[in-house]
């Protein structure tokens, strides 16, 4: 099958998926032609890119959009010739799901039931269309190593509000009355949009005083390292997909604790999800409070959780079974006039 790969947006949750792909199907990547002359106009663009794009979608028995973003926008207001599937993992829903033309999608994939629903409230016609297939990790890449447990505190994430790293050092000021050993390490660079949180980050580390405890790595080349000299990983998110960075602490062996965000509860049973601050400063008192056999118990399932649910190799052979279902015509449409027509003959 002729398999082709649109893609835009960051390649971080899709580089092993593509690999594997790439073994088993005639693959392409989608690379359109941009002129960059002062002559030509943006209008001159916009036309050559919509005419690559119906050319790719013409080569192709079907085309993975990963990220349901502004490729899959504009192929879906073009000429149907192939099978279409995506993948959204979040910011799509509020950016680009109404710009898009779900009539000609045969397939959608979402990466928790948490989105799934949220897919299905907007565009009901559309639900038979969907399915779940978690985000993953390498478990070859990460997996727990020699540790003592010392009270260190991690998160790692794009400095920017959504993830509330601001609302955490807040919380970790408090716990650090409680816990004086305790330490927080902030994994993460700065976003162009948000130099001013970046800033007030700082800031607020400094005026609470707390510079000998509060750790800023920047951008961290090697998570998996990084992961080894954590304790206890904090997702303090208000939205998420199904954050990978929490699931790449699981299986590198450390505790994970997650604010409710809608869709947390399928990555982490009950007694590592919190509202509130107060909550959350609870949970990691307690948690230092344990016996060391006690923490190891429940780290060990949250590692096992990780290996069972989201080991990329599993998601993988579902992405493969889904677009082989598109390609065979079993996505949820008709079988689109074009090129799977003609491989078909």
């Amino acid at each position: 099958m002729k398999l082709g790969i649109a893609i835009k947006d960051t390649w971080s949750f899709f580089t092993e998926i593509y690999e594997d792909l790439k073994q088993r199907h005639e693959t392409s990547l989608f690379k359109p032609r941009q002129i960059k002359a002062p002559v030509i106009s943006r209008r001159v663009n916009d036309f050559l890119f919509r005419r690559d794009l119906q050319a790719f979608l013409r080569a192709n028995d079907v085309v993975f959009f990963e990220w349901g973003s502004d490729f899959l926008a504009a192929a879906s207001q073009l000429s149907k010739t192939c099978g279409i599937i995506t993948r959204i993992h979040r910011y799509e829903l509020y950016t680009w799901a109404d710009r898009i033309n779900w009539d000609v999608v045969d397939k959608v994939i979402l990466v928790s039931k948490a989105k799934q629903r949220e897919f299905n409230a907007r565009f009901p016609a559309h639900a038979a269309k969907t399915e779940v297939i978690y985000e993953a990790v390498s478990l070859d890449q990460f997996h727990p190593g020699p540790r003592k447990f010392s009270a260190d505190i991690g998160t790692l994430c794009h400095l920017v509000p959504r993830k509330r790293v601001y609302e955490l050092i807040l919380a970790f000021s408090e716990l650090a009355w409680h816990e004086p050993g305790a330490r927080l390490h902030i994994g993460g660079g700065p976003k162009p949009r948000f130099k001013d949180y970046h800033a007030a980050l700082h800031s607020l580390v400094r005026e609470l005083g707390i510079q000998d405890k509060v750790v800023f790595y920047g951008n961290v080349t090697d998570p998996a390292a990084w992961y080894r000299n954590i304790d206890i990983f904090v997702s303090n998110s208000y939205s998420e997909g199904l954050q990978v960075a929490s699931i790449e602490a699981m299986a590198s062996g450390c505790m994970v604790f997650s604010h409710r965000w809608e869709g947390a509860d399928e990555l982490l049973p009950e007694d590592c999800l919190y509202y509130t601050d107060t909550e959350l400063v609870q949970r990691i008192r307690d948690y230092c409070a344990s016996a060391e056999s006690e923490r190891q118990r429940r780290r060990d399932g949250l590692q096992a959780a990780a290996r069972q649910r989201f080991s990329v190799d599993v998601t993988k052979a579902q992405i493969r079974r889904a677009i082989d279902e598109v390609g065979a015509g079993l996505g949820g449409s008709a079988r689109p006039q074009g090129a799977l027509a003609r491989h078909a003959g």
